[in-house]
């Protein structure tokens, strides 16, 4: 049997003719194993998902096909022709030339394809390949690649744009609720008293109780008798939702609910109500393996009014803003959205319609948000980006590139951020790996802040580290006694370590790690031998630093920056901050330009830190 009959988890049906593919000898195991792929243990069980399968299997076959000398049956694949194949993809489609490789190495690892296929060729589909990810455009900016087409922008917006984008979604939102309401007011009104209404609402209160009994829109008084007059599709709109109507309502939903658009547009109509207060939905969450296409959501319902701030509001109002043409439509559809179209727009020879415009297919119906985003009467601009290599300049601004994609990204960012960085807690409908790697990486907005809240840990931390450099010095006796030009006898009068230490200091016989010790038998806080590490010295009274030491104290340093990169920023603050802070604050600017430039033509190779710390605290 070479055609492969799919009936998905997401209740949508659909025939795949394998008979149509070049190449017959491949026929027989490429329909079992796509079989496979697609059945009810597959992991394709959406028709959105087949048909994006069933393309790469489409694209790889037509190629293995168009060469000089084509594998006829399964066993002479090799691959090189894996290899040719991927390389084809990448220069004609690089965007979806990985994906394309994935997809056939899932479905070449099927038994029907695994038995027939050369070992080498399953070694050579389970390599890893390199990420295609390269750096995003700033957000807002369009980016003209080489071939001259706009590039399409993943991150999210700045601030600045999803404030601006979410005020338009909201205002056309408020706008087609208040236009529905006040269709229904009118009609309300004409079937209680319809001598109540003055003339025109009374023409109109008909016109619409015809349209609420049979679902047919009339052509209005002094309209061209068309069936396409824009009067027509502006009376339509007075009681049913339009195509039209689609883009701002889909894409607030998805902002508020934080839902990709696959799982906006298969909002059920089965729902919960928990006390008035929220509604519990058991919505579609794809691509999360197989048996694992629904999950059960809570959405907060929130104040009277405030229905376009809270997901749980805007569900309930879209059930109502849909309710009449669901209740029009021939046949009942388990899903939210449900619309009035032209029917002879759509080629079904009528003139009316009521339609779920995602039951058969989510891409059924294109929603086309960058053009909705542009032609509002204010359209929708980006932020203003600096100019370089012809690119607008400051001031200028590109419309808006808007995606349910770049909303989603906003929205994980702006949550992750509420979240304080925890990810175990920003991961509301991914998991970790994947909110870090497909939204959080590389968002211009993610990585300002965590530049931000990183800036503001170190400068705590350096904080810190000085004030434990300072309670040190108050107990241990006052800072280190620092003796900047010729550490001779004369100078190391000046200080107050006693006489006959003088000459020891001069000649390096008190010298300890890094500097030299005044008084080791006697520690200026216990009044004992000294016990203390000599990165504690730095904080003691007794700790001498003469112009001699200068070369060894910078080494120290580079081997404390050396530290830096191999610990924890919190760790090596705690660890080595107190002594960084000592040297670059209370010791080095003691010193003179001239001997700072000169010392480090004297830097030992080792600065001797490992001696220092006990071999289980070295990273």
């Amino acid at each position: 049997m070479l055609v492969v009959a799919f009936h998905g988890d997401d209740g949508r049906r659909a025939t795949f003719d394998v008979s149509r593919l070049p190449l017959p000898g491949w026929h027989q195991a490429l329909a079992a194993a796509f079989a496979e792929r697609t059945g009810p243990a597959g992991g394709l069980r959406t028709h959105a998902a087949a048909r994006t399968g069933w393309g790469s299997l489409v694209r790889l076959m037509r190629f293995l096909g168009s060469l000089p000398q084509p594998p006829t049956v399964p066993g002479e694949l090799t691959p090189e022709h894996v290899t040719a194949f991927h390389a084809h993809r990448m220069a004609t489609s690089p965007a979806t030339a990985r994906q394309d490789f994935t997809r056939a190495r899932l479905l070449f690892t099927r038994p029907s394809l695994r038995e027939q296929v050369a070992p080498q060729v399953i070694d050579h589909l389970q390599r890893r390949l390199p990420s295609p990810r390269t750096p995003m455009a700033a957000a807002g900016t369009a980016v003209p690649p080489a071939t001259g087409t706009t590039k399409r922008l993943t991150s999210g917006y700045s601030d600045g744009e999803l404030a601006r984008l979410m005020a338009a979604l909201r205002a056309d939102a408020a706008h087609i609720r208040d236009r529905i309401r006040a269709g229904e007011d009118i009609l309300r009104r004409y079937q209680q008293d319809p001598q109540a209404l003055g003339e025109e609402d009374r023409a109109l209160g008909r016109m619409l109780e015809q349209m609420d009994a049979t679902g047919q829109v009339p052509t209005p008084p002094g309209a061209r008798p068309n069936p396409f007059a824009p009067e027509r599709l502006a009376l339509a709109g007075r009681l049913f939702l339009t195509l039209r109507d689609l883009p701002p309502l889909l894409l607030l939903a998805a902002a508020l609910s934080e839902r990709n658009g696959e799982t906006v547009k298969e909002l059920p109509v089965a729902h919960r109500m928990l006390d008035d207060r929220a509604v519990e939905v058991v919505i579609v969450k794809r691509r999360r393996g197989a048996n694992r296409w629904s999950q059960t959501v809570t959405w907060e319902i929130g104040a009277p009014g405030r229905e376009l701030h809270t997901p749980g509001g805007f569900y309930l109002l879209l059930l109502e803003l849909t309710a009449r043409s669901r209740r029009l439509r021939g046949s009942p559809s388990p899903l939210l959205w449900c619309v009035w179209r032209n029917g002879y727009g759509a080629g079904l020879g009528v003139a009316d319609d009521h339609c779920a415009p995602f039951a058969h297919s989510l891409r059924g119906t294109p929603i086309l948000p960058t053009a909705w985003a542009a032609g509002r009467r204010r359209p929708l601009l980006a932020d203003p980006q600096p100019g370089s290599n012809g690119a607008p300049g400051p001031g200028q601004a590109l419309p808006l590139q808007v995606s349910f994609n770049r909303i989603k990204t906003s929205m994980e960012v702006r949550r992750t951020k509420r979240m304080g960085g925890h990810l175990p807690s920003a991961a509301k409908s991914n998991t970790m790996p994947v909110l870090f790697r497909n939204y959080l990486s590389g968002d211009p907005v993610i990585t300002a802040w965590a530049e931000e809240v990183l800036g503001e840990a170190l400068a705590d931390a350096e904080q810190a580290a000085r004030r434990a450099h300072e309670r040190a010095t108050q107990l241990l006796g006052g800072d280190p006694r620092v003796v900047p030009g010729p550490a001779g006898v004369t100078a190391l009068e000046k200080t107050s370590i006693a006489p006959s230490a003088d000459r020891q200091v001069a000649d390096g016989g008190l010298d300890t790690g890094w500097s030299a010790c005044a008084d080791h038998d006697r520690h200026p806080l216990t009044g004992q031998p000294c016990e203390v590490s000599f990165l504690g010295c730095f904080h003691c009274g007794n700790c001498l630093i003469t112009r001699k030491h200068l070369p060894r104290l910078l080494g120290l340093l580079d081997a404390l920056s050396q530290r830096r990169q191999e610990l924890p920023q919190e760790q090596w603050w705690q660890r080595y901050g107190p002594a960084w802070v000592a040297i670059r604050q209370d010791i080095l600017t003691r010193f003179t330009p001239a001997e700072l430039e000169q010392a480090p033509t004297r830097k030992p190779h080792d600065a001797l830190l490992d001696l220092v710390e006990n071999p289980w605290e070295t990273p």
